[in-house]
């Protein structure tokens, strides 16, 4: 019996089952490599990158508790004063609402980038649900912050207030937000900051390994006819 591998089989042992080219190929056609099926990365959990969203955008909206209090502390006061009849402010030259707002955005931008770092390093991966948990959770986070500054701090009913107080005593005028797109200013921060880190020090697709063994070698070169 003869040890002569048949040509319809590859040294390697591997057959066109294998999901490779069949060997050997067709003379003339150059054998082109094939990346090796462990690099493909595998499918997604969906569920999995949906519960990570989820878990991203509660506790990224829950710390807006915090910017409201933080805003409560170091939002700039407006003074009012009753003088019987009307409520004025006490210092009418005063800029206490802009800084207010200016507070809040300056706090909202530094929310978005400590967010976006932390879920950067917990999930470095990304993924799309992540980052739309990162974005809804600021915008959350900036809207109970708001809330929570709003409603912590002096009253709202200024005339009842007023009369509490009595004439002629200065007392400080609700905390409130006139630019209502100071809320954006957490989420747009948290997007950039995290694009930016992804884009540097995310991870990278590795390189395919290409493998060239299901070719078997090279053939030999013709014969020359003239010899």
């Amino acid at each position: 019996m003869s040890d002569d591998v048949p040509p319809s089989t590859p040294p390697n042992g591997r057959t066109p089952s294998d999901g490779q080219a069949a060997w050997p190929p067709p003379h003339g056609v150059p054998a082109y490599p094939r990346p090796h099926a462990k690099d493909e990365a595998p499918a997604p959990d969906t569920a999995t990158e949906v519960r990570q969203g989820a878990v991203v955008l509660l506790a990224v909206g829950v710390t807006g508790f915090v910017l409201g209090l933080l805003w409560l502390w170091l939002a700039p006061r407006i003074p009012l004063i009753s003088d019987g009849t009307s409520v004025l402010l006490a210092d009418s030259e005063g800029e206490g609402a802009v800084g207010s707002d200016g507070v809040f955005i300056l706090l909202g931008l530094a929310f978005g980038a400590l967010s976006a770092i932390a879920v950067f390093l917990f999930h470095r991966h990304g993924g799309i649900a992540v980052v739309v948990g990162l974005a809804l959770g600021g915008l959350i986070g900036s809207v109970l912050g708001w809330g929570t500054g709003t409603l912590l701090g002096p009253t709202h009913d200024v005339v009842a207030h007023a009369r509490a107080v009595g004439e002629g005593v200065t007392f400080d005028a609700p905390l409130e937000l006139d630019a209502y797109g100071a809320l954006l200013a957490w989420p747009v921060a948290a997007m950039i900051v995290h694009l930016a880190l992804t884009a540097l020090f995310g991870p990278r697709d590795p390189e395919p390994e290409w493998d060239l063994t299901p070719y078997g070698p090279p053939p030999p070169p013709p014969a020359d006819p003239r010899a």
